[in-house]
């Protein structure tokens, strides 16, 4: 998990950002913006020292490892979901495995963040937003 350049943890996502390289800092830019635009009403936090999103709930996160970037899915059954589509990718429990180099598909992440929300709303006995 990252730390400032000052060895801190950060205490916000773009604090989280700046300490990264600039390779993953451009990859993980890239995803918060997808995952802002599929999940306008989440709320971003810095928790386990990560960037999650939360909406009733925890609905994905992301990091920056030594040598690739993960994207917290937290779902079982989303994984199941989109599997075809996650075959290229390494996969490790509900988290996704990527590089700078070979990025996860805006499209994939877009789906993946409303089968979330969507998920969490039916836990909740909400119906389907526009979120």
């Amino acid at each position: 998990m990252q730390k400032t350049k000052q060895g801190i943890p950060a205490k916000d996502v773009d604090a989280y950002l700046a300490a990264l390289p600039p390779a993953q800092r451009r990859a993980l830019k890239k995803l918060r913006a997808t995952i802002k635009s599929a999940a306008p009403k989440a709320e971003e936090k810095i928790s386990y020292r990560m960037p999650l999103y939360y909406y009733l709930g925890y609905l994905v996160g992301f990091a920056a490892f030594k040598d690739h970037c993960s994207f917290f899915v937290m779902s079982y059954k989303v994984m199941g979901m989109f599997k075809k589509e996650l075959k290229p990718f390494r996969k490790a429990t509900a988290t996704l495995h990527f590089t700078p180099e070979k990025p996860l598909p805006v499209s994939l992440v877009k789906k993946i963040v409303k089968a979330r929300i969507e998920e969490n709303e039916a836990k909740k006995g909400i119906k389907k937003s526009n979120t």
